[in-house]
């Protein structure tokens, strides 16, 4: 019997443990707060409360044979490791795969120029370099202790329910301009077929990038999402003009293109949608635009 543990169940883990509970996988995430474990109670899964400060119920493992970890990391790298390493160093045998969700950010900028899996890394935000932080933990169990850690560095998510369209159609999408620069992006549906064909095909100690085959200046995504929806292109914005998040600022403090040639050769990866453009017109059709 296969059975999954999520350490976080946001949009990204959520569109793997919807297949694999169609499969007929037993499906146990966590949750940062009471209510939220009892969401996930309501889909039929095994739902646990974990912000970090405690350690799961020794229990929660009891069966586990595959766990994926999406919880953000802190100053001192991942949360679920300072509660959790020696548990999983003692249980390793027990997993057949377990999957970190990282961020193409632990590559740095790049100048727009192509990074793979074996580029250096050199991250230059703090969000990058707890996410490193976090790598390299996972995969010091992997190496002093045989648990089988895969690293997957996931570009910019966007899928139904969290898109340009949506903001477009809200009013709040901006067609930031920053000269030179591109991002990679990933639709939520790929992400999932990618962590399935990992499933089917472990490589402990592995990392692999998770995007799209064409990486584009952002506003270009925002003026082909305004054509779908046949609404005019919001005006250009300088990037220093720009009244950005933190969070949204961040994402243009590097600039690259990223290669997913890895998961395509060696894991047979099929991209549902290999551009955004096939993404957000799928999209556009769930919408009935």
């Amino acid at each position: 019997m296969n059975h999954i543990l999520f350490f976080g169940l946001g949009f990204s883990a959520t569109a793997l443990a919807e297949r694999l509970a169609q499969k007929g996988w037993t499906i146990s995430a966590t949750s940062r707060s009471e209510a939220g474990a009892g969401a996930i109670r309501c889909k039929g899964y095994r739902g646990f409360v974990f912000d970090g400060s405690q350690p799961l119920p020794e229990a929660a493992f009891d069966g586990v044979t595959h766990m994926v970890d999406s919880a953000p990391p802190g100053d001192d790298g991942d949360p679920v490791l300072r509660q959790h390493a020696n548990d999983f160093a003692s249980r390793a045998a027990q997993f057949q795969w377990v999957a970190y969700l990282s961020t193409t950010g632990v590559y740095g900028d790049h100048g727009g120029g192509l990074v793979t899996e074996d580029t250096p890394l050199t991250p230059n935000t703090e969000r990058g370099h707890k996410r490193l932080l976090a790598e390299n933990q996972w995969l010091g169990l992997w190496r002093a202790h045989g648990l089988p850690v895969m690293i997957f560095r996931l570009a910019g998510i966007y899928g139904p329910g969290r898109n340009q369209l949506l903001s477009l159609l809200d009013g709040t999408a901006k067609r930031v301009i920053k000269p030179g620069q591109i991002f990679s992006r990933i639709h939520v549906a790929d992400i999932a077929n990618t962590l399935e064909a990992s499933i089917a095909h472990p490589d402990p100690g592995r990392a692999y990038n998770v995007c799209d085959g064409e990486a584009c200046p952002p506003q270009d995504v925002v003026a082909y999402g305004a054509k779908l929806l046949g609404l005019p292109a919001p005006p250009d914005v300088p990037f220093e003009a720009a009244d950005l998040s933190p969070m949204a600022r961040s994402f243009y403090a590097d600039s690259k293109r990223v290669s997913n040639a890895r998961i395509l050769t060696e894991l047979g990866v099929k991209l549902s949608y290999p551009t955004y453009r096939e993404g957000l017109a799928a999209i556009a059709r769930e919408m009935g635009r």
